[in-house]
């Protein structure tokens, strides 16, 4: 055993120790979060307007601050980038995380000094778990890779701009470097097919340990270095030990990657994002991550099925309960208040708070009343492909709700590795399992609403190939899941077998 990984071990048992604390006193750690946001942020321009003298509770919090999403905080960041201090957050912002919006084009996300350590700490502290848990801090020593954006900035009024996983970049731990690829150089292109290219160049005869990054571009890396070197990659990088991911459900995924590797690897799920790191896996052989509560992140959630109601009701941690979709609402020491940041989670376990990322709360399906959500259909397809020894790629599904024969149907769009041997089972487990998991869906087909689900075969590289012309190729972009409209199904319609 090296020192260094000793050394590991030993950092790894203090901090599993630290983190109990809060773990076993999750209501007074939120307690304790919400009431430093509030004390700190009282002078701002947003304290001001929102009351922030008078708030001692959640109530009085519910009372003065609305839910709003990026559009109603727009004005806000506005003030920061024309130059203005004590907005949204003492100061400015050291960055702003830039992220594709929807009606509004690019959303700047702000990330203050508090923000970016608490990012920092929570993926070290995910390594460190799981060091704790298995024994396994051999990795250490080897080399390791995160597939990510460019570390490039640009800046504005002071404030310097980039996606998150470039920001990331620069906090590298020290004891790291000399163990991080790519190089910087090679980090900086922008470019993804290119930057890929040159990243296998760079890591294809070292003793690479530790890969993360979004799933679909890892098995994209995966399958040149397979294609140039002809080796699975476990052969190639004999000592690979570790697959650290966020972003996407790895189920659908999994059967492809263990294939590539040629054998399996222990992997971290991580529920990162601009806004804020809220989660991480903390069981090897457990489902869920942990909610992290005293990471400078105050956590509210709302029903799925109520959200769009007129006043939904904003429930703190301490009132949630298992297998419910919640809408997840933030306010963070970025300066993010009553957040809506889009996504859904489950808590599958509430001693301690672990969670599942259920989908986005505008990307479901229910042109007919079904109200179908991304983690229903990754788990049909995960119990699909177990059951038939098919490999996916990549998949979509949307509503077609004028068939030009029949009744309405949803459409899978799917890009087969392997195709499943018998495909109409496959279709049936698919709906099976829709249906065993959506009492909606299930009432829709048996009361012949809508038909069995149907098939549209995406060809090899068809979901890179659109990606590419939308430009948006590597990076944290990644494939909706699902979609209550048709915008995405035609435009996979030019990339069919």
């Amino acid at each position: 055993m090296s020192i260094k990984s000793f050394a590991a071990k030993i950092f790894a048992k203090r901090i599993v120790n630290k983190d109990s604390n809060w773990i076993d006193n999750p209501i007074e750690a939120q307690q304790k979060v919400f009431k430093t946001l509030i004390t700190v942020a009282r002078s701002t321009k947003f304290g001001k307007n929102h009351n922030f003298d008078d708030i001692s509770s959640h109530a009085d919090f519910v009372s003065n601050v609305p839910v709003r999403d990026f559009e109603a905080l727009k004005p806000y960041v506005e003030f920061i980038l024309n130059g203005q201090d004590d907005v949204l957050w003492p100061g400015k912002p050291i960055y702003f995380a830039k992220t594709s919006g929807t009606t509004s084009g690019a959303k700047y996300i702000p990330i203050t000094e508090e923000s970016i350590k608490n990012q920092v700490k929570a993926s070290r502290n995910a390594i460190l778990n799981y060091i704790h848990e298995t024994g396994n801090a051999a990795f250490v020593d080897g080399k390791m890779i995160f597939l990510q954006g460019s570390p490039v900035l640009e800046e504005k009024n002071g404030i310097k701009l980039g996606r998150l996983s470039g920001i990331s970049a620069h906090y590298v731990p020290n004891y790291l470097q000399k163990n991080r690829l790519p190089s910087w150089e090679t980090n900086c292109i922008e470019d993804w097919e290119t930057k890929v290219n040159e990243v296998i160049k760079e890591t294809e005869t070292q003793n690479m340990t530790v890969i993360a990054g979004i799933p679909s571009w890892v098995q994209m890396y995966f399958e040149k270095l397979q294609e140039k070197n002809q080796k699975k990659i476990g052969e190639l990088f004999k000592n690979f030990q570790l697959f650290i991911y966020g972003g996407v459900n790895y189920e659908p995924y999994r059967a492809k990657f263990e294939n590539l590797i040629g054998r399996k690897v222990d992997s971290i799920e991580l529920f990162p994002a601009s806004e804020g790191f809220f989660a991480y896996q903390d069981k090897q052989h457990e489902k869920g991550m942990l909610l992290l509560l005293d990471a400078g992140i105050f956590y509210e959630f709302i029903k799925a099925d109520e959200f769009f109601d007129e006043n939904p009701k904003r429930l703190t941690i301490k009132d949630v309960e298992l297998d419910v979709n919640y809408v997840m609402i933030i306010s963070t020491n970025a300066g993010l208040w009553a957040y809506n940041l889009g996504d859904t989670v489950q808590f599958i376990s509430l001693h301690p708070f672990k969670v599942i990322v259920s989908g986005r709360i505008k990307h479901f399906i229910s042109a007919f009343g079904e109200h179908v959500i991304a983690k229903e259909v990754e788990e049909a397809m995960r119990i699909a492909i177990k059951a038939t020894d098919a490999m996916v790629n990549e998949f979509t599904v949307a509503p077609q709700t004028n068939p030009k024969n029949g009744l309405p149907y949803h459409e899978w769009f799917i890009e087969f590795e392997k195709e499943p041997i018998d495909e109409n089972k496959f279709i049936s487990i698919l709906d099976e399992s829709m249906q065993n998991q959506n009492s909606y869906y299930y009432d829709l087909i048996v009361g012949s609403i809508l038909q069995t689900l149907k098939i549209t075969k995406v060809k090899q590289n068809g979901f890179l190939e659109l990606m590419k012309s939308r430009g948006k190729l590597g990076g944290q972009n990644k494939i909706q899941r699902l979609s209550n409209d048709r915008k995405l199904a035609e435009d996979l319609y030019q990339h069919l077998t």
